[in-house]
């Protein structure tokens, strides 16, 4: 059974001072989080501090960069903005959390090791990525297939309803509340040069890079991919020589869906609590993630997000934690002012 988390109204920004495990340790529930990784940062020293943001800022990068994959495989075949995805990710989290609870997981109290843990990790990833995958295609069937031909801003702001319909679904089923995420790993540790690193981040890379890296040799290496790559580039030209145009952008959506699921799930996993509202600023930061990277490059993404991490959390440390977003959009703005196409992105050809 799912239990919400108590003493949610504590703010719980994207930007961690996340030290060891302390945030999920038994001894200290009741006690302050923030004060406990005030006082575990007081007793580090300034460089041990700044690796253990740069250890925080590779994994919030892992996620904001599988995110921002779905937004740039979307917008690099049919130059549409999918505000949608946005909460697809809040969506999928629910889904992983349910996966875990299927196999009898709830809370950080039960912790698995070896074999069953690996196979708790992949039936989650599995039925978090297949069920968001399906939801993505899903939507582009019924609500933007019928607006594909229309002129203007109409899919976009389709978009922006279905993401509205999705988000209320959850509000109006399961609550406004935060849900306590099921976490099965265990709370194993190494200290690297003065900072900690959990066995959590490491997994959490591994999952991402090893989809990050998937996708990359599906799209250059595979026949499906090169014709995705055709697509993006001229959709006509590519339905002229054969390709199946509408074929293609069923599985940009499941992919980009697919892996919003992935992110979910990490997400879920790496603060061990989901709401129906973190689909807006994990979002929101993942699609600045692929816009500075170059939207529709899928590097440019992978890049992005792994910066916007790293930028959120060193950002955070460095000034407060309120003025990370104040620095994410400033240096976006700044890229976008001297390099409009992102780090990246490709100007687009002028199309005859």
């Amino acid at each position: 059974m799912r239990r919400m988390v108590e003493g949610v109204h504590e703010r719980r920004q994207f930007c961690p001072l996340r030290l060891a495990s302390l945030a999920t340790s038994p001894t200290l529930r009741g006690r302050s989080r923030l004060a406990v990784r005030f006082q575990a940062a007081s007793r580090m020293s300034t460089g041990a501090l700044y690796l253990q943001q740069i250890i925080n800022g590779l994994s919030l990068g892992a996620m904001y960069a599988l995110l921002a994959l779905g937004f740039t495989l979307v917008y690099g075949i049919l130059e549409l903005i999918n505000f949608a995805h946005f909460n697809v990710f809040m969506v999928a989290s629910f889904v992983g959390m349910a996966a875990l609870e299927l196999l009898g997981l709830s809370g950080q109290s039960q912790i698995l090791t070896g074999a069953a843990l690996v196979g708790a990790l992949v039936f989650a990833l599995v039925v978090t990525m297949l069920v968001s995958g399906v939801l993505g295609v899903v939507i582009e069937r019924l609500a933007l297939r019928p607006l594909r031909g229309v002129p203007g801003t109409a899919a976009m702001i389709t978009t922006i309803g279905v993401s509205y319909i999705l988000l209320n679904v959850i509000l109006l089923t399961v609550g406004a509340g935060s849900w306590n995420f099921p976490n099965p790993m265990p709370r194993f540790s190494w200290n690297v040069g003065g900072a900690v690193l959990e066995l959590r981040s490491v997994l959490i890379w591994l999952i991402a890079l090893v989809l990050m890296v998937g996708l990359q040799l599906f799209v250059t290496r595979t026949r499906l991919g090169k014709a995705m790559r055709a697509t993006a580039q001229d959709a006509e030209a590519a339905r002229m020589m054969g390709v199946d145009v509408d074929r293609i952008i069923v599985t940009a959506f499941f992919l980009g869906s697919a892996l919003a699921g992935a992110a979910a799930l990490i997400f879920g996993l790496y603060y061990n609590y989901t709401s129906f509202i973190i689909g807006y600023t994990a979002g929101l930061r993942a699609f600045t993630a692929a816009v500075l990277g170059g939207i529709g490059s899928v590097t440019g993404a992978m890049v992005g997000g792994v910066l916007i991490g790293l930028v959120e959390a060193l950002g955070g440390q460095i000034f407060e934690v309120r003025w990370t977003d104040v620095i994410i959009f400033s240096i976006l703005v700044l890229v976008l002012v001297f390099v409009p196409n992102g780090l990246f992105g490709r100007p687009t050809a002028t199309r005859s």
